[in-house]
């Protein structure tokens, strides 16, 4: 089944090249186009599109706006970015806001298409590793003699270890903390939300049976130890992603989990040998990441 898009770009000429590369190439069908944000919103609610083109600049409102919109009604497309832009704080927050890549102007058919392949073969894999999901539970089910949803589940923390093992950031003292702060959002009513960072870290920090008086510390010590694990999973993806650009591990955390701008960042930096040791993460990104994956896992 080819996979669906739609265009939003203020530029008629550009959703019209774009909407021919897309069909000529076979990379899928164009069920629609707008040209500003709002009307953009409109068109992607209602057509329900597999992947979204997002024009960075718009009159009305910008590309990341429209994204996280969106997202904040329910939205589940993939979004690729266009921009002749190329400031680092702007990608950054595009980045942030979950895209999966750049489509720089004046459009390019060759990388138009290249990248739209990375983004048909990363949808595909996912939506087949789903399907593996789906069969393996019912196999189980059915081996036991269980309906599906009598499938023995996992628990936290065996869900949650695999994936910090494979970001190579298990050995740090904060994967302690996010196994922890993942195990008590997991014990509330409203187990389907992660709670704000503040209330995270003074949730984990209460279990530790500090006095008052250390509470406000712990909260401190337990961010910092977030920020040096994730530090750590991003330095190794990076070098992981050196090495092997097509690495699935690399593949899959590294956009998934890290703003990708600041993982090319630090691939650059040890490409040339002038490492920092500065890095930067989005906790809030990360954990709400972890969570819905914790979410999936759990079957919730």
């Amino acid at each position: 089944m080819p996979l669906s898009f739609c265009i939003v770009d203020d530029d008629g000429s550009a959703r019209r090249m774009l909407q021919h590369i897309i069909e000529d190439s076979g990379l899928g069908e164009v069920t629609g186009t707008a040209e500003c944000g709002q009307d953009g919103v409109r068109l992607i609610l209602e057509e329900r599109p597999d992947i979204v083109l997002m024009d960075l600049l718009m009159p009305d409102q910008d590309g990341i706006e429209t994204i996280n919109s969106l997202q904040a009604q329910g939205c589940r497309s993939k979004f690729v970015m266009i921009s002749q832009i190329e400031n680092s704080d702007m990608v950054g927050r595009a980045y942030r806001s979950g895209i999966e890549f750049f489509i720089r102007k004046p459009i390019n058919k060759i990388e138009v298409e290249s990248v739209l392949h990375k983004v048909n073969e990363r949808y595909a894999i996912n939506r087949y590793l789903d399907e593996i999901k789906l069969s393996l539970g019912k196999l189980e089910g059915l081996q036991f003699g269980l309906a599906p949803a009598a499938v023995n589940k996992r628990s936290v923390k065996e869900i949650i270890q695999p994936i910090l093992m494979n970001m190579g950031m298990i050995s740090e003292a904060g994967s302690r903390d996010i196994i922890l702060m993942m195990e008590l959002t997991a014990a509330r009513e409203d187990n389907r939300t992660l709670p704000p960072l503040k209330e995270l870290y003074e949730m984990a920090a209460a279990t530790y049976k500090t006095s008052p008086s250390e509470a406000a510390k712990e909260v401190k010590a337990i961010e910092q130890r977030l920020r040096r694990a994730l530090s750590a999973g991003l330095i190794n993806l990076a070098s992981i992603g050196l090495t092997d650009y097509g690495n699935p591990k690399f593949e899959h955390y590294a956009p998934l989990y890290f703003d990708f701008e600041e993982v090319r960042l630090k691939m650059r930096e040890i490409e040339l040998g002038r490492e920092s040791g500065k890095v930067k993460v989005n906790l809030k990104k990360f954990l709400q990441v972890l969570h819905l994956e914790l979410l999936e896992g759990l079957g919730r």
